[in-house]
This record gives structure tokens, sequence and C-alpha cells, in this order.
């Protein structure tokens, strides 16, 4: 399935007026991305119904290179406990030191995902993808490749809504749903979930925790869904670097060629300046 991404003015006026700021503390410790990206146990998919993604038997060439030297010493997967009910999201993490995430969204696309997947292992960093449930039900193998990789799969509801127009039943399915599929894919649901749009509610943060999972927004949108050049997406990133920051794109949703082109640009000019790239991991 192809979704092109809602009208600016559109995603602007959701943002402003949901109020995404900055949540309150959570005890977040950083990997180092060179030697501990947290290998995810197989991630369970939630139950098939009526998938909307890309054909399902697209078949994947099995990677040549699986990240065992980054995820041998890494402690076992474990369940943290249910979080609390947040009344903002995550969007700036400071206790990553000096340290940027970045994250991609509506995922996972067989034309665009695999080359951001294997820049980031180019690069040997690890990055989080908020992944769509009709996206992720149709491949699953793009699934297991990010998590072997070490990087943090996280439930971007199933058909990409706008979540406050939807009842708490609504909602729960949406995130339902797509726990369950990246649960039965990977062999552990979400610890994390973004709001399509950046439209949170009170609902959709009681469901998330409910389903164990803490909001995460970000600090810096590339914008690249409106495909504004590959240059303008480099210098938004370069331009919004700092420490703690979250950084936003995407690698599915309409023409992502742009994301892709971009990431090979900035992730080694960040890295040369003395950024680590990794993810948050809840303790």
């Amino acid at each position: 399935m192809r979704r092109d991404p809602p009208r600016p003015e559109r995603r602007t006026a959701l943002r402003v007026a949901l109020g995404l700021g900055a949540a309150t503390a959570v005890h977040l410790i950083a990997a180092d991305p060179a030697s501990t990206p947290s290998r995810s146990a197989p991630v369970a998919d939630t139950p098939p119904a009526a998938a909307a993604g890309p054909p399902a038997n697209v078949r994947r060439r099995p990677s040549p290179y699986r990240l065992d030297p980054m995820t041998a010493n890494t402690p076992p997967r474990f369940r943290p406990g249910r979080p609390p009910v947040r009344t903002r999201p995550f969007e700036h993490l400071p206790e990553l030191g000096h340290s940027m995430v970045l994250s991609f969204d509506d995922g996972p696309d067989p034309l665009y995902t695999p080359d951001i997947l294997a820049t980031l292992r180019e690069h040997r960093v690890r990055a989080m993808f908020f992944v769509c449930g009709e996206m992720a039900d149709g491949n699953p193998d793009l699934l297991r490749e990010m998590a072997d990789d070490g990087h943090v799969v996280g439930n971007h509801s199933w058909s990409h809504p706008l979540i406050p127009n939807l009842s708490r039943a609504g909602i729960r399915d949406e995130l339902g749903r797509t726990s369950e599929v990246l649960d039965r894919t990977l062999g552990a649901p979400p610890l994390w979930y973004r709001a399509p749009y950046g439209a949170w509610n009170r609902n959709s943060f009681e469901i998330g925790a409910d389903l164990g999972m803490e909001p995460m927004a970000w600090t810096v949108d590339t914008l690249d869904w409106k495909t504004p050049g590959t240059g303008t997406i480099v210098r938004r990133v370069l331009d919004g670097a700092a420490p703690g920051v979250v950084v936003l794109s995407h690698d599915a949703g309409g023409d992502r060629s742009q994301s892709v082109a971009a990431l090979r640009r900035y992730l080694p000019r960040l890295l040369h300046s003395g950024y680590r790239i990794t993810v948050p991991h809840r303790v």
C-alpha cells in the first residue's frame, strides 16, 4: 500500500493543536552503537487481517552480513514493566549524551527499506523503525532484517489513521493488531509507538501504556515526505543536529528515493562530527 502524507498545513496544525513536548524523564540507557546493538528477539506480528501492504510474496535475498559482531555481547532481552501513562510523548533524549537517534516511519517498504538498512549497516549504527501493521504483515522478512541488525522496531498503528478521530476501541485495534504482528514475527511485542501525523490524545497514551509501549515523537522533522530535494533533507538534519535529538524520516508512504540518498550523505557527516547514532533502551 502506498500512502501519500497529508497536506503540510494539516500536519502542522495537528502538531500545534496537540502540543508535542518533552515528556517527563524516564530511565534510558544508550547502547554503544559499535558494539552492543540489541538483537531483537523475533517480534510477533498482529493477527493477519486484510493486509493492505505490498505483495506478501515479495522475496528478499538473505543479508550477507547479519551484524553478529555487533550483537554478540548484548544482554538477554527482557520485558520492562508496564510504563506510566504519559501526557506527552518523548521528543528529546538528553540521557543519551552526545548521541542522536535516527527514526524512519511508515514501512517496511521493499523498494526503500533495504537501501536504508544497507546504509545503516555499512556505518554500523542502529535506528528506530516505526512500522505500520499492514506493511509489516506483508513484509515479515524486512522486519526480521531490522531486528537482526539491532534496530528498534516500533508501532506506528495498523493503517496510519488520524488517531484522535478514532474511538477507544478503534485505537486499541490499530495499535493492538500491529503489536501482535510484531510479536508474532519477531518474538516480542514493541516497546515504543508513534502516533501517525504526531497526533496524540489521552486515549492513545492510555492504550499505548496498557500495551506496554512508551510514546516517541521527534525533535527534527526532515519533511522528506514532501520530497523537497536530497540537499534540503541533508541540510535539515545537519542544521538540527544536537545531543539527544530524534530525527524523523520515512522509508515508505511515497517516493522515498530522496530519503535514501540523503541518509547516505548526512550519516557519515554526523559520525565525523563526533555524534554517536544510537537508540534508547528502557530499563
